[in-house]
């Protein structure tokens, strides 16, 4: 998780009521605290997408004329990070 995300008191709560499940479902502390990382982590992309789909969708219904830069800007974007994962 980033810093941010690190420091933020709720997120800690969080992240630590779902070590102590996991834990109590029987995992080991060290697999629980890397499985609820992952699963905060997955949390986090699934409402990034979830917010730029709507954002999207209400610039398509709202301002049809900057609908078609915006795609090409995500595009962009896109291949702008898979560029930086490919180079490491």
């Amino acid at each position: 998780m980033s810093i941010e995300a690190s420091s933020d008191p709720i997120r800690q709560e969080a992240l630590a009521g779902l070590i102590a499940s996991l834990v109590n479902q029987g995992h080991p502390l060290q697999y629980a605290q890397v499985m609820a990382t992952s699963i905060i982590f997955q949390t986090d992309l699934d409402l990034r997408n979830a917010q730029m789909a709507r954002l999207l969708n209400w610039l398509k219904q709202e301002h049809k004329d900057i609908y078609a830069s915006s795609l090409v800007i995500v595009e962009e974007t896109r291949k702008e990070f898979e560029h930086r994962v490919q180079e490491g």
